[in-house]
């Protein structure tokens, strides 16, 4: 992703119902998608973009890649409601893990409390609840590379 894809990522991300699970609502608002769009350049893990039939629907992202722990997580992903429910998050998910688990034994998805879409996609994935921090209304999900590897995704 590079700071030229701002404009067209933004078409897909001012939908509003988009982010109504999500903890920062107000995503669809030009200003509030900029600081969320400068985080994702920003990142070191790199964010990418996420086309269909050369369509882009949407973007995901690595992040808090911590070698020592053999850890990284994957998030910030979000879809054109279009998108939802389709095999597109599941195969993206496919490409991310298996990639992922060449580096480290676990990966985790930081998901909020109200986001059940969110939820119920990352437990198809077989990662399962591994805390809750209430402070900041978040659940964090945890999938292992045998529990990876032992699932028929």
């Amino acid at each position: 992703m590079t700071q030229n894809d701002f404009g067209k990522l933004f078409d897909v991300a001012k939908d509003p119902e988009i982010w109504a699970q999500h903890n920062d609502k107000k995503r669809y608002e030009i200003e509030v998608f900029k600081k969320y769009f400068e985080a994702g350049l920003n990142n070191l893990q790199n964010c990418y973009l996420i086309f269909y039939k050369n369509q882009l629907v949407g973007s995901t992202r690595y992040y808090e890649y911590t070698p020592s722990q053999s850890l990284i997580k994957i998030g910030y992903t979000f879809y054109a409601k279009k998108y939802w429910g389709t095999e597109i998050n599941r195969k993206v998910k496919k490409l991310m893990l298996d990639y992922a688990f060449e580096f480290v034994d676990d990966v985790f998805f930081d998901v909020w409390d109200k986001n059940f879409r969110s939820q119920k996609a990352v437990a198809k994935l077989g990662a399962k609840l591994y805390s809750k921090e209430v402070a900041k209304q978040k659940l964090v999900f945890r999938l292992t590379k045998k529990d990876w590897q032992n699932s028929n995704i």
